[in-house]
């Protein structure tokens, strides 16, 4: 008894301390994420001239990182870099096909001779050539998907992890989606390579870990962006799938980006191999 009554004593003193604390430094209860957090380091964000890419650019730069946008268009990066520096965000800018061995290296190459180092990937790039019955897609169309979705995803990352090894450590965020848990109806071969996204993450994330370098993932719900418009300019689909949702309202790009930039800090420092769904509240499980 005596030594129960010991520990209730011990207990009831650090709960006053904590108390104290709290009320004397009100801060140290709101561990949010510093406007300096990622000063110093080097964020490469693919298919990042506008929507969820754009949005992740802006957190980090917004946090201090050097963000290097690009697209397939130099006119569309002209336009991100212009936002971006409008900001007062830290920004490189080039064209990338990520489809394209000799662009990904480019990409890598451009980064290091402005930059100086990669300590960030972000892998945003993503296409949809086909919308209808799985049964009717095409050899053409699972190539064009994979390629681009999965299998560039992986080789930028082979490209950069090299250099995150020599700063000791780095982040690599891919962007998946609500499809890779629900496929979505016409969406048949997205929706499977945004699934392989989730299963690249759990790959990665052991490996990597051995080398400072962690490995997550998020899955945006309908966000509203150009790459989804058909999905939210459509009010039929729109009330269709509110019905899913706990928060009764399509998602905004920086409601990702926001996310996107938590994982890549030091807040996030004890999360690798996780996929963060961003949906609204729609329940995701494999």
């Amino acid at each position: 008894m005596s030594c129960m009554h010991s520990l209730s004593k011990i207990s009831h003193v650090m709960l006053r301390s904590v108390f104290r604390c709290l009320r004397t430094n009100p801060a140290a209860g709101q561990r949010g994420m510093s406007q300096s957090s990622l000063a110093g380091k080097v964020a490469i964000v693919t298919a990042s001239t506008d929507g969820i890419g754009l949005a992740a650019a802006v957190a980090l730069g917004k946090r201090g990182a050097h963000v290097v946008v690009s697209s397939r268009r130099q006119a569309n990066v002209d336009k991100a870099v212009a936002l971006l520096r409008s900001q007062s965000v830290q920004v490189t800018g080039t064209t990338c096909n990520v489809g394209s061995g000799v662009d990904r290296e480019k990409l890598v190459q451009t980064t290091l001779e402005k930059c100086g180092g990669i300590d960030i990937l972000v892998s945003n790039a993503a296409v949809n050539p086909f919308f209808g019955n799985i049964m009717d897609s095409t050899e053409e169309v699972w190539d064009k998907i994979l390629s681009v979705n999965v299998k560039s995803a992986f080789l930028m990352t082979k490209l950069v992890v090299p250099h995150m090894e020599k700063r000791r450590g780095g982040n690599v965020v891919f962007v998946s989606s609500v499809a890779g848990y629900q496929p979505m109806q016409a969406l048949g071969p997205y929706s499977v390579s945004k699934t392989a996204l989730l299963g690249l993450t759990r790959a990665l994330a052991p490996e990597l870990a051995q080398s400072n370098i962690r490995v997550n993932c998020v899955a945006p719900g309908v966000i509203k962006t150009r790459f989804s418009s058909a999905i939210w300019q459509n009010e039929d689909i729109v009330d269709e799938f509110k019905k899913q949702l706990s928060i009764k309202r399509i998602g905004e790009p920086e409601e990702i980006g926001g996310v996107i930039a938590f994982l890549c800090s030091e807040e996030a420092s004890y999360i690798t191999g996780e996929t963060i769904t961003v949906t609204g509240g729609i329940g995701c499980r494999l």
